[in-house]
Protein backbone atom coordinates (compact mmCIF):
# COMPACT_ATOMS: atom_id res chain seq x y z
CA UNK A 1 0.00 0.00 0.00
CA UNK A 2 1.50 3.31 -1.13
CA UNK A 3 0.34 6.41 0.71
CA UNK A 4 0.92 10.03 -0.23
CA UNK A 5 1.49 12.31 2.75
CA UNK A 6 0.84 16.04 2.42
CA UNK A 7 3.72 18.29 3.42
CA UNK A 8 2.20 21.66 4.37
CA UNK A 9 5.68 23.01 5.23
CA UNK A 10 4.66 23.54 8.86
CA UNK A 11 5.70 20.45 10.80
CA UNK A 12 8.05 17.50 11.21
CA UNK A 13 6.75 14.57 9.19
CA UNK A 14 9.51 12.09 10.06
CA UNK A 15 7.78 10.37 13.00
CA UNK A 16 4.45 9.70 11.27
CA UNK A 17 6.20 8.53 8.08
CA UNK A 18 8.43 6.16 10.04
CA UNK A 19 5.50 4.83 12.08
CA UNK A 20 3.41 4.14 8.97
CA UNK A 21 6.36 2.39 7.36
CA UNK A 22 6.76 0.23 10.47
CA UNK A 23 3.04 -0.53 10.11
CA UNK A 24 3.65 -1.88 6.61
CA UNK A 25 2.95 1.08 4.32
CA UNK A 26 5.08 2.73 1.66
CA UNK A 27 4.94 6.48 2.25
CA UNK A 28 5.89 9.30 -0.09
CA UNK A 29 5.88 12.89 1.17
CA UNK A 30 4.56 15.35 -1.42
CA UNK A 31 4.68 19.13 -1.58
CA UNK A 32 2.79 19.25 -4.89
CA UNK A 33 -0.74 18.92 -3.53
CA UNK A 34 -2.17 18.14 -6.98
CA UNK A 35 -0.58 14.69 -6.65
CA UNK A 36 -3.05 13.89 -3.86
CA UNK A 37 -5.78 13.74 -6.48
CA UNK A 38 -4.28 10.52 -7.88
CA UNK A 39 -3.35 8.96 -4.55
CA UNK A 40 -4.56 5.52 -3.57
CA UNK A 41 -4.39 6.65 0.06
CA UNK A 42 -3.91 10.14 1.52
CA UNK A 43 -2.33 11.09 4.86
CA UNK A 44 -2.84 14.52 6.43
CA UNK A 45 -0.32 14.61 9.31
CA UNK A 46 -0.46 16.60 12.53
CA UNK A 47 1.44 19.64 13.85
CA UNK A 48 0.61 23.17 12.67
CA UNK A 49 -2.04 25.89 12.77
CA UNK A 50 -5.29 25.74 10.80
CA UNK A 51 -4.75 28.49 8.22
CA UNK A 52 -1.10 27.60 7.58
CA UNK A 53 -2.11 23.98 7.07
CA UNK A 54 -5.09 24.70 4.84
CA UNK A 55 -3.34 27.27 2.64
CA UNK A 56 -1.28 24.85 0.48
CA UNK A 57 -4.31 22.66 -0.28
CA UNK A 58 -6.90 25.44 -0.51
CA UNK A 59 -6.98 25.60 -4.35
CA UNK A 60 -7.68 21.85 -4.46
CA UNK A 61 -10.01 21.49 -1.46
CA UNK A 62 -13.10 20.80 -3.54
CA UNK A 63 -11.37 18.18 -5.68
CA UNK A 64 -9.82 16.52 -2.61
CA UNK A 65 -13.28 16.41 -1.03
CA UNK A 66 -14.63 14.74 -4.18
CA UNK A 67 -11.89 12.09 -4.01
CA UNK A 68 -12.68 11.37 -0.35
CA UNK A 69 -16.40 11.20 -1.10
CA UNK A 70 -15.56 8.72 -3.87
CA UNK A 71 -13.97 6.42 -1.28
CA UNK A 72 -10.23 7.10 -1.34
CA UNK A 73 -8.82 5.99 2.06
CA UNK A 74 -7.42 8.81 4.15
CA UNK A 75 -5.86 9.28 7.58
CA UNK A 76 -6.02 12.65 9.31
CA UNK A 77 -4.01 13.28 12.49
CA UNK A 78 -4.58 16.26 14.83
CA UNK A 79 -4.40 19.37 12.59
CA UNK A 80 -4.70 16.97 9.65
CA UNK A 81 -8.09 16.05 11.09
CA UNK A 82 -9.06 19.67 11.72
CA UNK A 83 -8.60 20.64 8.08
CA UNK A 84 -11.16 18.00 7.09
CA UNK A 85 -13.79 20.26 8.67
CA UNK A 86 -15.19 23.45 7.08
CA UNK A 87 -13.83 25.91 9.62
CA UNK A 88 -11.98 26.43 12.89
CA UNK A 89 -11.93 28.91 15.75
CA UNK A 90 -8.18 28.98 15.09
CA UNK A 91 -8.33 30.43 11.58
CA UNK A 92 -10.29 32.16 8.85
CA UNK A 93 -9.76 29.89 5.84
CA UNK A 94 -12.16 27.16 4.72
CA UNK A 95 -11.15 23.55 5.18
CA UNK A 96 -11.83 20.51 3.00
CA UNK A 97 -15.35 20.21 4.48
CA UNK A 98 -15.50 16.41 4.37
CA UNK A 99 -16.92 16.34 7.90
CA UNK A 100 -19.77 18.70 8.78
CA UNK A 101 -19.29 20.76 11.94
CA UNK A 102 -16.60 23.02 13.33
CA UNK A 103 -13.24 22.92 15.10
CA UNK A 104 -13.53 24.73 18.43
CA UNK A 105 -11.28 25.96 21.22
CA UNK A 106 -10.99 23.45 24.07
CA UNK A 107 -13.33 24.15 26.96
CA UNK A 108 -10.92 22.90 29.61
CA UNK A 109 -9.15 24.89 32.32
CA UNK A 110 -5.67 23.92 31.13
CA UNK A 111 -4.89 24.45 27.46
CA UNK A 112 -3.19 22.93 25.54
CA UNK A 113 -4.12 19.36 26.34
CA UNK A 114 -0.70 17.70 26.42
CA UNK A 115 0.29 14.14 27.22
CA UNK A 116 -1.32 10.72 27.58
CA UNK A 117 -5.06 10.20 27.85
CA UNK A 118 -7.61 7.48 27.10
CA UNK A 119 -9.80 7.01 24.05
CA UNK A 120 -13.15 5.40 24.90
CA UNK A 121 -15.11 3.69 22.17
CA UNK A 122 -15.34 0.59 20.02
CA UNK A 123 -14.17 0.55 16.45
CA UNK A 124 -12.51 -2.12 14.28
CA UNK A 125 -9.44 0.12 14.04
CA UNK A 126 -8.96 -0.29 17.80
CA UNK A 127 -8.98 -4.09 17.56
CA UNK A 128 -6.06 -5.71 19.43
CA UNK A 129 -4.68 -2.31 20.48
CA UNK A 130 -2.73 -3.11 23.69
CA UNK A 131 -4.51 -0.40 25.69
CA UNK A 132 -6.53 2.72 24.99
CA UNK A 133 -3.91 5.28 26.05
CA UNK A 134 -2.76 7.66 23.32
CA UNK A 135 -0.68 10.83 23.15
CA UNK A 136 -2.32 14.24 22.70
CA UNK A 137 -1.02 17.74 21.95
CA UNK A 138 -3.73 20.23 20.98
CA UNK A 139 -5.72 23.32 21.96
CA UNK A 140 -8.71 22.77 19.66
CA UNK A 141 -11.16 19.92 19.22
CA UNK A 142 -13.54 18.70 16.52
CA UNK A 143 -17.28 19.17 17.01
CA UNK A 144 -18.94 17.11 14.24
CA UNK A 145 -22.55 17.89 13.35
CA UNK A 146 -23.20 14.19 12.70
CA UNK A 147 -22.49 12.30 15.90
CA UNK A 148 -22.58 8.99 14.01
CA UNK A 149 -19.07 9.70 12.71
CA UNK A 150 -17.70 9.72 16.28
CA UNK A 151 -16.08 6.36 17.06
CA UNK A 152 -14.05 7.40 20.12
CA UNK A 153 -14.10 10.12 22.77
CA UNK A 154 -11.75 11.47 25.43
CA UNK A 155 -12.45 13.27 28.70
CA UNK A 156 -10.12 16.04 29.80
CA UNK A 157 -10.74 18.11 32.94
CA UNK A 158 -14.43 17.30 32.87
CA UNK A 159 -14.94 18.01 29.16
CA UNK A 160 -15.58 15.17 26.72
CA UNK A 161 -14.90 15.53 23.01
CA UNK A 162 -14.49 13.44 19.85
CA UNK A 163 -11.02 11.97 19.33
CA UNK A 164 -11.64 9.25 16.73
CA UNK A 165 -13.92 9.85 13.76
CA UNK A 166 -14.68 7.82 10.70
CA UNK A 167 -16.85 8.49 7.66
CA UNK A 168 -16.72 6.41 4.47
CA UNK A 169 -13.00 5.50 4.18
CA UNK A 170 -11.66 8.52 6.06
CA UNK A 171 -10.22 7.93 9.53
CA UNK A 172 -9.52 11.01 11.63
CA UNK A 173 -7.80 11.17 15.02
CA UNK A 174 -7.23 13.96 17.52
CA UNK A 175 -4.47 11.91 19.14
CA UNK A 176 -1.06 11.22 17.63
CA UNK A 177 -0.75 7.48 16.93
CA UNK A 178 2.86 7.98 15.81
CA UNK A 179 3.71 9.17 19.35
CA UNK A 180 1.61 6.56 21.15
CA UNK A 181 4.05 3.63 21.46
CA UNK A 182 2.69 0.12 20.87
CA UNK A 183 -0.95 1.18 20.95
CA UNK A 184 -0.35 3.76 18.25
CA UNK A 185 1.62 1.34 16.09
CA UNK A 186 -1.14 -1.27 16.27
CA UNK A 187 -3.72 1.38 15.41
CA UNK A 188 -1.66 2.34 12.35
CA UNK A 189 -1.26 -1.32 11.34
CA UNK A 190 -5.03 -1.64 11.50
CA UNK A 191 -5.40 1.48 9.36
CA UNK A 192 -2.94 0.17 6.77
CA UNK A 193 -4.93 -3.09 6.53
CA UNK A 194 -8.15 -1.07 6.29
CA UNK A 195 -6.73 1.14 3.53
CA UNK A 196 -5.41 -1.84 1.57
CA UNK A 197 -8.85 -3.41 1.69
CA UNK A 198 -10.58 -0.22 0.52
CA UNK A 199 -8.11 1.04 -2.09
Amino acid sequence: MKMLMADYQVGNLHSIKKALELAGAEVEIVTDMSRLLDAKCIVFPGVGAFDCTVAPIDPLSKKINERLEAGVPCLGVCIGTHILFPCSDEGKLTGVSFFDGKVRMLKSRTVPHMGWNTVEGKDPLMEDVPDNHFYFAHSYYCDPADRDVVKGTTEYEGFEFATLMRRKNVVATQFHPEKSAESGLKFLKNFVSFAEDKA
